[in-house]
């Protein structure tokens, strides 16, 4: 059968996004949804987006937009970058690409393009890398920066008292549109988890593998999920964004 798949943030961590497709035995029928950040990190960040490009056109891969694949866009085709970006792991993009063609640089840039802010799906699920903020949805967000910079939701999802029934008039209007929210952008590490986070509607499959966690692929209809190693581990040599 085939499989909806949906796989965290992976910040050019190459090895540990081979190891968790061979762990969950990926098909061509399956679907593997990206959750957004794709590069800054690891030193396989070029590497990386040139796997995933190559993927598509083997596997039904949907690819959302990160607020780090934002940053290194805009490094890439305007020549200048936020100070913050290369202490956050630009640095390691750029000389990842300082290493590819000209000719390569430019599908990537396509690559890049091409990404989308949001995905719903035939079962009202949601899936963007960060976050929205209208009342009514996504489709009416005045800023679309906001898809992938956003912590609001994930922030009022955690804070939401567990009894709190869905009727009551002060329950967020935003956690009522959709029937599951996957999100990444806020690592789970930061509330001492490694594996992936419920929180009302919402799961976070940021595993903090841009840091000292694993990188995470989930099957979103049974819940079951595959972990690389910790990648830190994996690019012994590298900081990564520790």
């Amino acid at each position: 059968m085939s499989r909806v798949l949906v796989i965290g943030d992976i910040h050019g961590a190459l090895k540990a996004l081979k190891q968790i497709l061979e762990k969950a035995k990926i098909t061509r029928e399956d679907t593997l949804i990206f959750l957004g950040d794709y590069i800054d990190g690891w030193s396989d960040s070029a590497n990386l987006v040139s796997f995933l490009i190559q993927l598509k056109t083997t596997h039904n891969c949907i690819f959302i937009r990160g607020n780090h694949d934002e940053l290194a866009y805009t490094w890439l085709t305007q020549k200048t970058y936020n100070p913050k970006w290369i202490q956050h792991g630009g640095q390691a993009t750029m000389d990842s690409y300082a290493k590819l063609s000209e000719e390569d640089i430019t599908i990537h840039l396509k690559f890049y393009e091409n990404l989308i802010n949001y995905y719903i799906d035939d079962h009202n699920r949601l899936f963007l890398h960060a976050g929205f903020t209208n009342l009514h949805g996504p489709h009416q967000e005045y800023f679309s920066k906001l898809f992938y910079w956003d912590r609001t939701l994930w922030e009022t999802a955690l804070a939401i008292d567990p009894n709190l029934k869905k009727t009551d008039l002060n329950y967020p209007k935003r956690l009522l549109l959709f029937d599951e929210i996957y999100i990444g952008h806020t690592p789970v590490t930061r509330i001492n988890q490694t594996k992936p986070v419920n929180a009302t509607c919402i799961w976070n499959i940021d595993t903090g593998a841009a840091f000292k966690g694993p990188l995470t692929i989930m099957d979103i209809t049974t819940k079951e999920f595959w972990q690389s190693d910790p990648v830190y581990e994996l690019y012994p040599d590298e900081k990564g964004r520790n």
